[in-house]
């Protein structure tokens, strides 16, 4: 009998003028971009967190801690190969994952194709394996008003 188990990971960054803006390991041109210790790609992060979750390890903070210097302004695509060989060396395998990015702007939905590629080559799994979808709140809230971003993800994952 094969175990499958489900994890959730939600984010949320900051947005600020000037700053580079990375989500779902690429940048996208704009104003603002996400603030934070690392790259603060938000859509990464959450991923990351789903995926530790789903095979009870804790959190991202717990492995890459905010605190720790060697991890200031990193890739996060660096952080999610690691947590991919976490996975690995505990025999479990990505069945598919689901992740929404909630921003009132930039618009991303042309963007979605490429990060959906750059995701599925980090984890080294299928594209058709990783759904990135976009939604505004209506310009309610932080996200409404632009000053921050959020994104939430869904994985499946299963013991070799």
């Amino acid at each position: 009998m094969v175990k499958i188990r489900v994890g959730q990971g939600y984010d949320v960054h900051q947005l600020q003028e000037g700053a580079d803006f990375w989500l779902g390991g690429i940048k996208i041109p704009h104003t603002h971009g996400a603030v934070g210790h690392s790259d603060a790609d938000v859509l990464i992060h959450t991923i990351c967190d789903a995926l530790l979750g789903a095979a009870n390890m804790r959190d991202i903070g717990y492995h890459f801690s905010d605190k720790d210097p060697q991890y200031k302004g990193i890739d996060s695509k660096i952080l999610l190969k690691d947590v991919i060989k976490l996975l690995k060396d505990a025999n479990y395998e990505i069945g598919n994952i689901d992740a929404v990015v909630c921003l009132q702007a930039p618009k991303i939905g042309q963007y979605i194709p490429e990060m959906q590629q750059c995701l599925a080559d980090v984890m080294s799994i299928s594209v058709d394996d990783v759904s990135v979808k976009a939604t505004t709140t209506e310009r309610l809230g932080f996200v409404g008003r632009k000053e921050g971003v959020a994104a939430m993800a869904t994985v499946l994952i299963s013991k070799k």
